[in-house]
């Protein structure tokens, strides 16, 4: 299984579709995004609130999956006919069959030019589709500012114009329409217009550029100022759209996209279906080249591994590599495209060749030289949906004696690892008797209140051994401090090792075998040791202290009680004669005195 949190690092910062897998490999969730690698990076913010669907979406994902494309409006494009292919269980949006709009050129005379989401077999022009109504809805405003279009659905023949059965309407009077109702506007010039919002909608804005130029120019040639200033914001919308946005025509089709990159000892093929213009189906997989195999006997290995999968695909096969003729399977056909759309794919294709090598070639290097403490924060990062990677941890622990004596421990470790000369213990100032909510709200204020005074660097995780109790006490000094939500903080219970987060009464659930709940355990019992080992060393002081008020009594004496008794109250326990036994009969006379008296 790919390791999702390895992959963070290396995701490109271009956009694309990215698709959240299970262990068994089956897609679960598609998105899109401007940015692959700050959009699948948010899963893991560990300050960031996800609905339920999403959080128990990232806790049974096993793998992340991504395809690059050229533009953000590309991926909106590409995720709508993924989502609709796959119909992943996680996602909402698109799965309820509707579809993106289209603009038609309606085929009859005197054409529309008008938005719809379905399409209709009469002979009529279909472009898009655009994932934005936004987007769309621009277009058809800089089409309509352009000429005068007929909005009206009225059957515009030859025959029904000369009768004169229609009307001028609104339109006409505002300059939105010409008139071709009436027979104002020759048809002939009419198809002109449509031919320039044809190129428009094909993306081959050149002629419609040079035109509004030659338009503002004229204008301002006649000092007509205003309407120059038209037509030049005109000219900037159609830049603007030309930078922004590309239409895919559908005169490609149907074909497969076939494509194949090497570098070193590794190859990867890359593969779009695409259907009437569109990518509905796209993954990669790897060969490893252990005889210096050609990227020609690659690529027709992964032909025929998509067919041997029993892969239903197009007879046109567009790829990066010529094939002789006996190594193309019969049914099909090969071209490699110089230029034009089937080439934009190829590039797109090979785009994402590219990407999957330098995260395969990087997952290589970085496996070599990976820790097992680095797979243990990686997967605690993983399980507790964290941004960055948990290499400064700081665990909390509270430790008493029938209210006696109470200290708390704080433990650190740094890149998985003990990092002993920042741990730190507490003499608990504030609280009076065995109260460790209130211990440990002190305790978790005092060091960070101390950490921030000083500028120090604050933990990337902070883990409360003890249950919701204590972990809410922890949390309400991190609030009056204003690094609640900044720093993850989350609680071990200590009966069934349950971890939980601030205000959530409900424990996370993680795998009692994962490497990252050891981690969490190792800490926390770190935590305990240190604070018991502190605990018994106040203790020993305050008898050492109580001892020592004994007159009669010096160090040597001392020590040796501790060393027989153990403790005060197994010296209190004891008979004069064990006393005087262990200590001899001087000594002894002098402690069950100091004990009668009620100095011990």
């Amino acid at each position: 299984m790919a390791d999702l949190l390895s992959k963070l690092r290396i995701i490109p910062e271009d956009p694309g579709v990215y698709r959240f897998l299970d262990k068994k490999g089956k897609i679960i969730y598609i998105g899109k995004a401007k940015n692959l690698r700050k959009r699948v990076g948010s899963y893991f913010a560990g300050g960031r609130k996800h609905s339920y669907r999403i959080e128990h979406m990232v806790r049974h994902a096993g793998d992340v999956e991504y395809t690059v494309v050229h533009s953000e409006i590309e991926a909106l494009l590409l995720e709508n006919n993924l989502i609709k292919n796959h119909q992943p269980r996680y996602n909402i949006l698109l799965k309820d069959g509707k579809t993106y709009p289209y603009i038609c050129i309606k085929n009859e005379r005197f054409p529309r030019v008008f938005s719809t989401r379905q399409k209709i077999s009469d002979g009529s022009a279909y472009y898009g589709p655009y994932p934005s109504v936004g987007v769309m809805n621009s277009i058809l405003n800089l089409i309509r500012g352009l000429m005068p279009l007929r909005t009206c659905n009225f059957d515009l023949s030859e025959k029904n114009v000369q009768a004169g059965k229609f009307k001028r309407c609104l339109e006409f009077q505002i300059g939105n329409c010409a008139g071709p109702c009436e027979g104002l506007f020759p048809v002939e010039e009419y198809d002109k217009g449509i031919e320039q919002v044809r190129h428009i909608l094909k993306g081959n804005l050149g002629p419609v550029l040079r035109q509004i130029e030659e338009r503002m120019n004229d204008a301002a040639g006649k000092y007509e100022f205003e309407r120059a200033e038209f037509f030049k914001n005109r000219l900037e919308k159609v830049r603007s759209y030309q930078r922004k946005t590309t239409v895919v025509s559908e005169k490609i089709g149907d074909l497969e996209v076939i494509t194949v990159a090497t570098e070193e000892n590794l190859s990867v093929v890359n593969h779009f279906k695409v259907h009437n213009g569109a990518i509905i189906q796209t993954h990669a997989f790897e060969f490893r080249r252990s005889h210096e195999e050609e990227d020609e006997e690659v690529l027709t290995a992964g032909l025929a591994r998509l067919i041997g999968e029993g892969e239903d695909l197009f007879p046109d096969i567009v790829t990066n590599i010529s094939l002789d003729a006996d190594q193309i399977p019969g049914g099909f056909s090969i071209v490699v495209p110089q230029i034009g759309d089937k080439r934009h794919l190829v590039d797109l294709s090979l785009k994402n060749c590219h990407t999957l090598l330098k995260e395969k070639l990087y997952d290589q290097t970085f496996r070599k030289r990976r820790t097992p403490q680095d797979a243990m924060m990686e997967e605690l990062q993983k399980a507790l949906s964290m941004s960055e990677l948990p290499d400064h941890i700081e665990c909390f622990d509270n430790s008493n004696f029938q209210g006696s004596s109470p200290v708390a421990s704080c433990v650190v470790f740094k890149q998985g690892r003990p990092a002993k000369k920042d741990y730190r213990h507490f003499n608990i100032k504030t609280v009076e008797g065995p109260d460790d909510f209130a211990s440990m709200e002190e305790i978790v204020y005092r060091r960070y209140k101390r950490v921030l005074d000083e500028n120090l660097p604050l933990p990337k995780l902070i883990v409360i051994d003890g249950g919701k109790g204590q972990l809410s006490s922890a949390a309400e000094s991190l609030k009056k401090l204003d690094l609640l939500g900044k720093i993850p903080v989350i609680g071990i219970a200590k009966r069934l090792e349950e971890i939980y987060r601030p205000g959530d009464s409900i424990p996370l659930h993680i795998d009692k075998k994962s490497a990252g709940l050891h981690l969490i355990q190792q800490i926390r019992n770190e935590a305990h040791r240190f604070a018991i080992t502190h605990h018994r060393d106040q203790r020993s002081k305050k008898q050492t202290s109580m001892l020592s008020q004994i007159k009669g009594i010096g160090k040597a004496t001392e020590q040796k009680i501790l060393q027989e008794f153990k403790s005060v109250k197994k010296l209190k326990e004891a008979t004069e004669a064990e006393l005087s036994a262990k200590l001899g009969a001087a000594k002894a006379k002098v402690v069950m005195e100091a004990i009668r008296e009620g100095k011990v």
